[in-house]
């Protein structure tokens, strides 16, 4: 007979209610190293746009080299889990409805990329260390589709005025303007202030919605 089955009925109840409790606090101190982990790289990446190595992030976190790798198979995959958590913390503010005069359009899609893309260009500059990471094109490629569909949405009226060929064209033209890397450029190498750099954008989204429109009516 097993010891289990000799076992008075209290002991295995307390025993198993034991185990639970240790694989919780077990569970626990797990996603807390990990949390600390994310919250050191994130921290490091907006100090230095640039991605940390793993010895950096343990170092930050107060944490093993070994733990890193537990959590995060390489510095791959915790940039893009960076990413993630940055863009899961990012409060994107609701489109401006179509009803709304133009230029008040204009100013808040501008006001509302500039917050967005202020808060992750050091992502954006540390991600050139990967070029080519299919998590990362793919995240790439999902935020400009969204900000494609947002564009068509906001200014649903005046691409309304427009043959197909022309919504496409102008949605290419805005999307490439209105960019992240176009940011940066303003911000990084250009070294213009928020404000400065939102001028820009307002000046620029004025001019390619008015040529466009202005030739739909010629």
């Amino acid at each position: 007979m097993s010891e289990a089955a000799v076992m008075p009925r209290g002991n295995a109840v307390a025993a198993e209610v034991s185990g639970m409790v240790r694989t919780d606090g077990r569970n626990r101190r797990a996603a807390e190293t990990r949390r600390k982990i994310i919250e050191a790289a994130k921290a490091m990446i907006e100090e230095t746009s640039e991605a940390p190595t793993v010895v950096g992030v343990a170092r930050r976190a107060d944490v093993s080299v070994r733990s890193v790798f537990q959590h995060f198979g390489d510095v791959e995959s915790l940039f893009v889990t960076v990413l993630d958590a940055v863009r899961d913390d990012l409060v994107v503010p609701p489109p401006t409805p179509s009803t709304k005069p133009l230029d008040v359009r204009i100013e808040s899609v501008v006001a509302s990329l500039a917050q967005i893309f202020d808060r992750i260009v050091p992502l954006r500059v540390a991600s050139g260390q990967f070029v080519g990471h299919p998590a990362l094109m793919e995240r790439s490629m999902t935020s400009r589709q969204e900000l494609r569909a947002a564009t068509f949405e906001v200014f649903a009226p005046e691409f309304a005025q427009l043959s197909e060929q022309a919504r496409e064209q102008l949605a290419d033209a805005i999307g490439s303007a209105l960019s992240l890397d176009a940011w940066i450029v303003l911000r990084r190498r250009d070294g213009l202030s928020v404000e400065r750099a939102k001028s820009v954008w307002n000046l620029t989204l004025t001019a390619l919605l008015a040529h466009e429109l202005g030739t739909a009516k010629a």
